[in-house]
């Protein structure tokens, strides 16, 4: 009996149960999977069947930076968060702004963007997915407060969270971050991304 603490302890080790860090299932897949609704230009959205915008292009170098594959899902709100949650999706880029409600299920990346805009509460979604729209269609937008817009993913993942800030302060460092803000929103749009 007197192995039987050690065993209590090993056990959670060798359940099935056991959680696996998200970093090494993504290195495991060679591919980051990447939700995002591809409906809101800049942001993300279809052209010609094909995904484009300043969330595609990010998804793109952060899965560069971790050397492996960014794999794309476009879903709806109804998905989107609930399939981070439940490990379908590894991260979702869908310029989404951490709040207390959404601080409570995931764990967020540093702002990837400082941008003002709207904030809208989606219709058909859940109450707690907030949503960046940009005023891009009026003359003279209305003056909003600055939002900081980050990456959700599953809690308890410290190592994937390691490397996705590590990648993410390599983008903003070498100024590729900075290119994608004015190829997105300075130059096409007129659209401040700073505070």
């Amino acid at each position: 009996m007197r192995f039987l603490p050690g065993l209590i302890c090993l056990l959670p080790l060798l359940s099935p149960l056991a959680h696996a860090e998200l970093i090494d299932d993504v290195n495991d897949r060679g591919e980051l999977r990447i939700a995002l609704e591809a409906n809101t230009p800049p942001f993300n959205f279809k052209k010609d069947d094909r995904l484009e915008g300043f969330e595609v292009d990010l998804g793109q170098l952060l899965a560069s930076e971790l050397d492996v594959r960014a794999d794309f899902v476009v879903t709806d709100a109804n998905d989107l968060l609930t399939g981070v949650e439940t490990g379908k999706y590894d991260i979702a880029i869908n310029h989404l702004s951490e709040t207390p409600a959404l601080a409570d299920r995931f764990d967020f990346s540093e702002p990837y963007i400082h941008t003002s805009g709207q904030l809208l509460a989606q219709k058909d979604g859940p109450p707690h997915s907030i949503l960046l729209v940009q005023s891009l269609a009026e003359e003279k937008p209305k003056v909003a407060p600055a939002v900081s817009l980050a990456i959700p993913f599953q809690k308890g993942n410290p190592a994937f969270h390691a490397s996705l800030e590590n990648a993410l302060q390599r983008i903003k460092a070498d100024g590729r971050l900075e290119a994608l803000e004015k190829k997105w929103f300075e130059a096409d749009s007129g659209v401040p991304t700073k505070p």
